[in-house]
């Protein structure tokens, strides 16, 4: 359960930080709402996440989950550059939380 816990923060980080970038700079106010909403919600699972897991493996999947979100969200909703160097990128961090995982640092 707690790994359910930091998939959705880490799909909530996603979240502010796209709303983050529509907020432009907090000066749209439904975006800065959804921002905060996003990042209460993502620090909170992650709280709650931590209280049943070691702090490394839980951050790493949380913050992998959260770039490769926003940078996949990026490139086919907000016309961000798509590069092959991006594509292999963002696949090295999700083999690197996976790497992290099955090393047998978490519970």
């Amino acid at each position: 359960m707690a790994w359910l816990l930091v998939i959705v923060a880490g799909l909530l980080e996603t979240g502010f930080a796209v709303c983050l970038k529509l907020s432009h700079g907090f000066t749209r106010l439904w975006p800065t709402i959804a921002f905060a909403s996003f990042a209460l919600g993502s620090f909170g699972l992650l709280t709650l996440a931590l209280r049943k897991l070691d702090v490394g493996p839980a951050y790493a999947v949380w913050t992998g989950i959260g770039a490769a979100g926003t940078a996949i969200y990026g490139m086919i909703f907000l016309d961000d550059v798509v590069s092959v160097l991006k594509i292999v990128s963002i696949s090295l961090v999700v083999m690197g939380v996976i790497g992290l995982q099955l090393s047998g640092s978490a519970h």
